[in-house]
């Protein structure tokens, strides 16, 4: 039995759907997040600064004695989960490499779409852990700042983000995919509008549900699971000043997210 928490990160509010899925998958687990909400969007900074905050975040929840670290950013993974992977003794997941995986089992054409920040796109991280599982895999991405940029704001449905949806996927359903994987942890909270938008045209994969999958096996894996049977606690931090990040929160996980502890990350060392 192992009752130390997991931790979880992200650039804002996209990494509160991996930490929803972790609950469904192993609801006995003690949670802290993390929200760089100062430091949003990842997706459009140099890979390099990505880092610099990743590893903040990363002492700064280890210093709480976390017994496993969640990258649920496809930015920071990208930029830094090898690098946390070395300088941790404790398990590290990431987005990408789980997302990945699903969807070459489950393309049957051989042709994956991917919406992700610009940075993800750049970083080509998609392309590489997916050609890691099977080279023969054409693969098509699409930065999508505007949506990322809506969700933080708290415009989850509505004609306007419909509008957005259409024209960041259009080109994608033209490549002829028949797998769409949502590469940034802020998509699922606007899976059911990408859906609608798309006519259930391919399959959509959730980094987040992936994510979440790779957390259960790895905490039985290593024997490291809580299964004191008290009911778990969740703890939330962010950096930023005027996020909607408690707002945003309430919508998908209600009275499981009471108050926001502020960090100045810039104390941390």
């Amino acid at each position: 039995m192992d009752k130390r928490p997991i931790g979880i990160f992200d650039s804002g509010v996209g990494g509160l759907t991996v930490l929803r899925e972790i609950i469904k998958k192993v609801p006995a687990e003690n949670l802290l997040y993390f929200g760089d909400t100062a430091n949003f969007p990842y997706g459009t900074k140099k890979l390099e600064d990505v880092k610099m905050f990743v590893f903040k975040i990363a002492e700064f929840l280890y210093s709480r004695d976390v017994k496993l670290l969640v990258a649920a950013c496809n930015t920071a993974s990208a930029a830094a989960l090898d690098d946390l992977r070395s300088s941790f003794n404790i398990p590290v997941i990431g987005v990408i490499e789980p997302g990945a995986k699903a969807a070459v089992k489950v393309t049957k054409n051989k042709r994956i779409g991917v919406i992700a920040t610009e940075g993800t796109v750049k970083s080509a991280a998609y392309d590489k852990a997916i050609h890691k599982t099977d080279k023969e895999v054409s693969v098509f991405s699409r930065p999508a700042t505007l949506l990322i940029d809506y969700i933080e704001k708290g415009v989850l449905d509505g004609r306007q983000l419909e509008i957005a949806i259409s024209e960041c996927i259009s080109p994608l359903v033209g490549q002829d995919i028949d797998v769409l994987i949502l590469g940034c942890t802020h998509f699922p909270l606007i899976e059911e509008q990408i859906k609608a938008c798309c006519n259930d045209g391919f399959k959509i994969i959730s980094s987040a549900e992936e994510t979440a999958k790779e957390v259960a096996r790895i905490l039985c894996l290593q024997n490291i699971e809580n299964t004191s049977g008290v009911r778990a606690s969740m703890v939330f931090f962010e950096t930023g000043f005027q996020s909607r990040f408690l707002e945003i929160g309430k919508r998908f996980l209600g009275d499981d997210i009471k108050e926001i502890i502020r960090v100045d990350l810039g104390a941390q060392t």
